[in-house]
């Protein structure tokens, strides 16, 4: 499995463009910022197509440290951000893996 960077993204959405990296990059930092914006209002970011970003609660829990498992950790209620990938977007990570057989 590989992974794709930032630059990555920028350098690639440049080559495809009239832009240069340096506007992508800054657009693509704009989107990010703009994200983060509005899941720190508790806000969900809806990208049709695409997914939805948004902010769950966890419930606070006892935890256990695996070098003294006899010692309970409590690990206190928190916000988290969750995706959840849309239709057009399972579609294609669907074709990843063969079709399974019954």
């Amino acid at each position: 499995m590989s992974s794709i960077t930032k630059r990555d993204l920028v350098v690639e959405i440049s080559n495809k463009s009239d832009l240069t990296q340096r506007q992508v990059q800054e657009v693509v930092q704009a989107f990010i910022d703009g994200v983060a914006a509005h899941l720190a209002k508790n806000e969900e970011v809806v990208l049709r197509n695409f997914g939805t970003f948004l902010v769950k609660r966890t419930e606070p829990k006892v935890g256990r440290n695996p070098r003294k498992p006899e010692v309970e950790v409590k690990i206190p209620a928190r916000a988290v951000v969750k995706f959840k990938p849309g239709k057009d977007l399972n579609r294609k990570v669907g074709k990843l893996l063969p079709k399974l057989k019954k």
